[in-house]
């Protein structure tokens, strides 16, 4: 896919805002010793589905994977490297995220109608895979171009 320097700008930019929206809910969670457990055990769609990762048990795993996946997805989508690795982690998020606002029609508390910025994210993140963000002035463009990716073939599917 041929873009012109226009479209590869809106593709970074794109990838630097998605990136750092993830890396800031991450490092501020871990920072802060933020836990799901609140935030699992006020969710009104599906509460019995999301109250099964709030349970004492679960509960470590959930927060570990929450703050740590916000941040390596956050990292790997301001420096390029990965992004179809952590592009449709960040897809599970935000639309876990969104059904877990949702008082169906309504996201939070009837300020958005069927669609809140949870979607738009997941769609920008579609967008930014779909378009191989990460050779847009990333890791993924330099990492395919080692001779890494021909000694070891699985990684080209991860970069490409």
């Amino acid at each position: 896919m041929t873009e012109s320097n226009l479209d590869r700008g809106i593709i970074f930019v794109l990838r630097i805002l998605m990136g750092w929206t993830f890396l800031y809910a991450g490092a501020s969670q871990i920072w802060e010793n933020f836990d799901t457990a609140g935030f699992l055990n006020h969710v009104v769609t599906f509460h019995r589905f999301f109250s099964i990762f709030a349970q004492p048990a679960v509960l470590p795993v959930t927060d570990f994977l929450v703050k740590w996946g916000h941040l390596l997805i956050g990292l790997s989508l301001i420096s390029g490297l990965l992004v179809r690795v952590s592009g449709p982690f960040g897809i599970l998020l935000m639309i876990t995220y969104y059904f877990a606002h949702m008082k169906f029609p309504y996201i939070e508390e009837n300020v958005n109608f069927l669609v809140d910025y949870h979607l738009v994210y997941a769609t920008v993140i579609v967008y930014l895979i779909a378009h191989r963000a990460g050779h847009v002035w990333g890791l993924d463009g330099l990492v395919e171009r080692l001779r890494l990716s021909d000694e070891y073939p699985l990684l080209r599917p991860l970069v490409g």
